[in-house]
């Protein structure tokens, strides 16, 4: 068995990218943007945030800035300006971004070795200086990160789950099966949690 470490580590962020965008398939435009937490994590918002650091650790660490700029990415722009779309950001610009800045960063990944010198101009200048081998780590944990947190939001929207389409990485079980399991579960928790009911 062979392993081409770049090859694998690239591979790795493709599966998380389209595992977080299958998260927005069939949900309408108020579920992608509904803030779900506290904090107000979003669907669209998580794809919107993955793209805008995309950006920055394939382009602007590289001197290869992306060719369009964008006010949520400024240094001036408001506090999570990239945790949510607009009204007039629809899902189609916003998931477009995200295949155009894949490609924006495949051809980074592609035509740089793993030890390519980078620099990160948003990280403190005594880490600063880097290599494509460490950002292609820090960003496979970024976006499975996020695509977790869209595992969560869609399930407590519609009950989907899995991790993508084709792979869904769930055991099989109908409706009763899964309640049953739930209800295990919550039985358990209550005994070691000394409040059976």
């Amino acid at each position: 068995m062979t392993s081409e470490p770049k090859a694998d580590l690239h591979r790795y962020l493709t599966v998380a990218r389209e595992a977080l965008l299958w998260k927005l398939d069939g949900l309408s435009d108020y579920d992608i943007r509904r803030p779900m937490t506290s904090t107000g994590t979003n669907l669209l918002g998580l794809v919107k945030h993955v793209a805008g650091c995309e950006i920055a650790y394939f382009g602007a660490s590289f001197a290869r800035p992306y060719p369009t700029t964008y006010p949520w990415l400024a240094d001036d722009a408001p506090p999570n300006a990239d945790m949510w779309a607009t009204a007039t950001e629809s899902r189609a610009h916003i998931t477009t971004l995200y295949r155009d800045v894949w490609a924006h960063s495949d051809h980074t990944i592609e035509t740089h070795p793993l030890e390519a010198r980078a620099v990160v101009p948003h990280w403190p200048a005594d880490r600063a200086e880097t290599t494509l081998h460490r950002l292609l780590i820090h960003m496979i944990a970024e976006t499975h990160r996020h695509a977790g947190h869209a595992d969560i939001l869609r399930e407590t929207l519609d009950g989907a789950a899995g991790h993508r389409e084709s792979a869904d990485n769930m055991p099989e079980g109908d409706a009763a099966w899964w309640a049953k399991y739930r209800s295990e579960l919550e039985r358990v928790a209550r005994e070691a949690g000394g409040t059976e009911a």
